[in-house]
Parts: C-alpha cells; structure tokens; sequence
C-alpha cells in the first residue's frame, strides 16, 4: 500500500502541476513549521528538566532565618544548630558566612554591601534526608529555645516555581498542536488552488471515465510528499539550530536547554506527522472539491 502510494501513477501526477506557487507554498510551509515545532518540543522537553530540577533542588533544602540583637546573634546561631544537629531528617545545617551573605545580596543591595556592620539575620542552609523532618514540630522547638529563629521549609517558592515550568511545558505541547493546524490549514488551502487551477483537465479527465477517487489520490500524493520533503528539511535544519543553543546559562538557570539523550529522536517523527496531516488535509480538499463540480 504505503510503496505503491510513493510510486504513484505516472499519468495521474500530470494533473497536479509539479511546479508554481502552490508547490512553493507547501513545501516553505512545511519546512518553517517543522522547525518551529523542532523548538517547541526542545521548549517542552526543557520545561520539563526545569519543572523537575527546581523541585528537587527545593524540596530537600530549608532556611533558618535569625534575627537577634549583636550580643545574642552568635549564642542562638549556635543554639540553632545545636538544635538543627539533633533533629532526625536533617542531613546536615550550617550558618551562611558574611561573603555568602553579600553574594547572596548583591543582586539587590551591591557587591559592596558591609554586611558586618548592618543589622541582616543570619541564615542558615538546611539540607534534608529523603525522609525529611517534622517541619511543624521544629518550629515549635525552636521557637521555644531560639525566639528570633523563622524556619522557611522553601514550600511557597518550590510550588509556584514548578506550577510556572509546568504550564511552560504545556505551552510547548500546545504550541506543536497549533503548529500542526496551521499546516493543515495551509496545505488545504494550497490544494484547492492547485484543484481549481485544474477544473479543466479534471473535467476531461471525467470526460474519458476518471473516478474522483484516482484524481484526488494524484493529488494528495503530491502535496503528502511536497510536505513530507520540506518537514524534513525544516526538521534538520532545526535540530541544528537545538543543538548550537548553550548548554549553560548564568547561574545555570539555563542549563540543559534544547534536548538531551533519547529526545533527540522524537523530533525525526515530525516529518511523518507532517506528511499525515497534509495526506488528510489534501484528501478531504480534494473530495470536497470535487463533490462541489457535480
């Protein structure tokens, strides 16, 4: 079926003009959405590690938050950790120093910021076991032992973070979903140009016993394979454009960007998938068209 489709029949192909705006337009069609689509599935795909990454870097981190006057900021960070120490699900629990403080403010305050001599709590990093702590009961020991101590288990930032990459995800999956309309929407619009520039020789060819059926075949297989060439070359040159975009950003928020591993083989199913839509979209023109010159 599928090798006698691709060979096609010689004097059927005639009907379809094998050149012009319409063959341009299928093929440019193709071709431009294929590589969008290459990009929204290394936008998905990224999302996804992003989603996954963010989740897994918050979900096993906390910040313990002191603020004391200068003569007791010292005793509770101690007591903090001494009380962090015995907690079971906490791995390990250190004190930021005053360098990690300014980095950490730099953004927003400068890189000059005297740390030392401002009033700024002390924090303290928490790192998890996978089993994790009892959140509400070390608020409660620390706020009986530790008064100026504010436990944040990073749980309003990890959500919000990873909702956000989420919905960047099912953006991409719905932006392949219109990319495929559109080309349905292009491709039909192409065929009925190609049918009604050829209302004469279809005529004919109904004249000498031409079914509709074998003039529609002649041309969904022409449009099947203008397509199914220019999603393969918009395929490759996207796949190209994926693999030159950096691997690394600043502060890594961009690490990993494009694909990875075994996702580079989902974008060779969009030449196919091309080639589907423009053999439905060909076909059902074709036979609307047709039914129309009765």
């Amino acid at each position: 079926m599928l090798p006698a489709f691709l060979a096609g029949d010689a004097q059927a192909a005639r009907v379809v003009p094998p050149t012009g705006f319409t063959a341009w337009l299928t093929v440019f069609t193709s071709a431009a959405m294929a590589f969008l689509a290459v990009f929204a599935l290394a936008l998905s795909f990224s999302a996804g590690r992003l989603a996954d990454r963010w989740g897994e870097a918050l979900a096993r981190t906390a910040t313990l938050r002191i603020s004391a006057p200068d003569g007791q900021m010292a005793e509770q960070t101690e007591a903090a950790l001494r009380i962090l120490e015995q907690t079971p699900g906490v791995a390990s629990a250190r004190a930021l120093t005053d360098e990690e403080q300014r980095t950490l403010l730099a953004p927003w305050l400068g890189p000059d910021l005297p740390v030392e001599r401002l009033p700024i709590p002390r924090l303290i990093e928490i790192v998890e076991t996978d089993e994790g702590f009892d959140v509400q009961g070390l608020r409660l020991r620390l706020a009986a032992e530790v008064p100026g101590a504010v436990l944040d288990d990073h749980t309003r930032w990890r959500r919000p973070l990873v909702r956000a990459a989420d919905r960047l995800r099912a953006l991409g999956w719905a932006s392949i979903g219109l990319i495929g309309g559109a080309v349905a929407a292009m491709i039909t619009l192409a065929a009925q140009a190609a049918l009604a520039a050829n209302v004469q020789v279809i005529g004919v060819l109904r004249l000498v016993g031409a079914r509709d059926r074998y003039i529609a075949q002649a041309f969904t297989r022409r449009f099947t394979l203008r397509a199914l060439g220019g999603a393969t070359l918009g395929t490759a040159a996207g796949m190209g454009a994926v693999a030159l975009l950096p691997q690394e950003g600043a502060d890594g928020f961009l690490t990993a960007l494009g694909l990875l591993g075994a996702e580079w083989a989902v974008p060779l199913a969009v030449p196919p998938l091309a080639g589907a839509v423009a053999w439905a979209a060909t076909g059902l023109a074709a036979r609307r068209t047709l039914r129309g010159l009765d």
